[in-house]
């Protein structure tokens, strides 16, 4: 990344699943403009995996799709690791957040201090081969727009005090 910035930007999904695949749609478009600011990376890891594509950030969003059944699809949710619970997984493969947090302080690595989700609400994260449905492929715009206000809030100089 030629930005000093360290900021990383972090889809994840499935682009064979439907709605799945949001956050790999949203980092492409992402990619192109968010050059020299972000790196902006796509992945279909999850859990434990996902720890040595945070190391070395001091930001990073992560955009992903949810199903929770309690907004309609094409809402967009921003939460930050403190939100979010610890999950009880079979194994480390389906860590969360928390857990990778977690794993990062004991074994002291170079983890972002600044983690903010952008979850999306989706309506079919099932269907293979099956395109966006309606409302998230509404909604991507707005997600891609969200995404790109923090990373400028980020860069934007602080104010003096």
């Amino acid at each position: 990344m030629t930005s000093s910035a360290k900021i990383l930007v972090l889809g994840l999904g499935n682009e064979l699943l439907s709605d799945d695949a949001v956050g790999i749609l949203a980092t492409r478009v992402l990619k192109e403009r968010l050059q020299e600011r972000a790196d902006v990376v796509e992945s279909a890891l999850s859990g434990m995996a996902l720890l040595e594509c945070l190391i070395g950030y001091e930001r990073a969003i992560i955009i992903d799709a949810v199903k929770t059944g309690k907004s309609p699809p094409g809402t967009i949710v921003e939460l930050s690791p403190a939100d979010l619970g610890a999950v009880l997984a079979p194994s480390p493969h389906y860590a969360g957040l928390p857990e990778l947090i977690a794993a990062a302080q004991a074994l002291q690595l170079d983890f972002p201090k600044e983690i903010q989700i952008f979850a999306i609400e989706v309506e079919d994260p099932y269907t293979i081969g099956g395109e966006l449905s309606p409302a998230v492929a509404h909604a991507l715009p707005k997600l891609i727009q969200r995404v790109e206000e923090q990373v400028a809030r980020w860069l934007a100089p602080s104010p003096r005090t």
